[in-house]
């Protein structure tokens, strides 16, 4: 397997495995859905996080996760996934693997930075969360760009 870059030096290729599979999300805050590519992460479980909605990924061996890779990320929209996603994750490079053709690919994921931080159990499922939590997640996307471009505003 080769190491595929898809997207152009200007843009980032990011790995992403909850909330921001939903193409409603992802429009809701980069005002586009980009293209995208099934993908795996290797070594790594995704976690339901207690009190929380989203999921957590943390390095685990002999795990995978299935979620997906945008492949044109602008360094605004990157800037816009940094600021959505909360303070308890990391991004870093992982390699993740396209499930159709199977190219390897370097990638940033958010990885969760404390494992024992918070109470982190079973399996997130999007279906589920779809279906029990989209409409106030919806609703706090909303406020949270809202609250991003306020604050580049005052940044200006």
């Amino acid at each position: 397997m080769e190491d595929k870059r898809i997207s152009s030096p200007d843009e980032h290729m990011v790995f992403v495995y909850g909330t921001l599979m939903d193409d409603q999300i992802v429009k809701a805050l980069l005002k586009r859905v980009p293209s995208s590519f099934p993908a795996i992460l290797h070594n790594h479980n995704r976690y339901k996080i207690e009190g929380r909605v989203y999921p957590a990924i943390i390095p685990e061996h002999s795990k995978i996760v299935t979620g997906k890779v945008y492949p044109d990320i602008t360094d605004t929209e990157l800037d816009i996934f940094d600021y959505y996603e909360d303070s308890g994750y990391d991004k870093r490079t992982v390699e993740v693997v396209l499930i159709e053709g199977l190219e390897k690919l370097t990638v940033h994921a958010y990885v969760w930075k404390n494992k024992n931080e918070l109470k982190l159990h079973g399996d997130w499922s999007i279906d589920e969360w779809k279906q029990k939590y989209f409409e106030d997640y919806y609703r706090m996307t909303i406020q949270c760009i809202e609250d991003y471009h306020e604050m580049r505003d005052k940044d200006w």
